[in-house]
């Protein structure tokens, strides 16, 4: 059998997820040996490949319009899709935009703050317009495995990437599923 397909992106978020997979240390070698990974923040290739993959993963929240196709386009080249961290699970703390109208947002970041000097909002056939809310993953997507956590423990991780392997869908409770620093 060959190895399993993995492609992760990283939409409206820190990269905390990504520092926490890199954080799976000396264990990542052994995940090389039954992982090819395709698409990830780690290889810089920005896209499943059109043949699809077996685990997509996705970080962060959901909170411009390029960023709700990045989501549909992993749902539609996986087979199996996880939403790792809080903001791919609820948004989170990219949803504190969510009390304001995109309007604010953008009148605030521009023009309003304290470094700006003759401000205006860029507009630009590149810059990809924002949504009306942050969202997670969920929201815009099937999601098969939510994996909170900011960031997710190495260990969490792990877990749920040797239980995909061994063909079983993770189960997050006790140890594997914790907030903070103490054990």
């Amino acid at each position: 059998m060959g190895k399993v397909t993995v492609a992760m992106q990283w939409l409206e978020a820190c990269a905390g997820c990504e520092m926490s997979f890199l954080d799976i240390d000396e264990r990542i070698v052994e995940l090389l040996k039954h992982v090819e990974l395709s698409s990830t923040p780690i290889t810089d290739l920005k896209h499943p490949p059109q043949s699809g993959v077996d685990v997509g993963i996705l970080s962060g929240g959901i909170g411009n319009e390029e960023e709700e196709e990045e989501a549909k386009l992993m749902r539609s080249r996986c087979k199996t899709l996880i939403a790792m961290g809080d903001c791919a699970v609820t948004g989170g703390i990219c949803t504190m935009r969510n009390f304001f109208s995109k309007e604010e947002v953008l009148r605030r970041g521009y023009i309003e703050t304290e470094s700006t000097v003759d401000g205006e909002i860029p507009q630009h056939e590149d810059l990809t317009p924002l949504t009306d809310k942050v969202v997670g993953v969920g929201d815009v997507v099937p999601v098969d495995v939510f994996l909170p956590g900011c960031p997710p423990s190495a260990d969490a991780i792990w877990f749920v990437l040797t239980e995909l392997l061994a063909g079983r869908t993770p189960k997050l409770e006790g140890k594997v599923l914790k907030y903070g620093m103490d054990g």
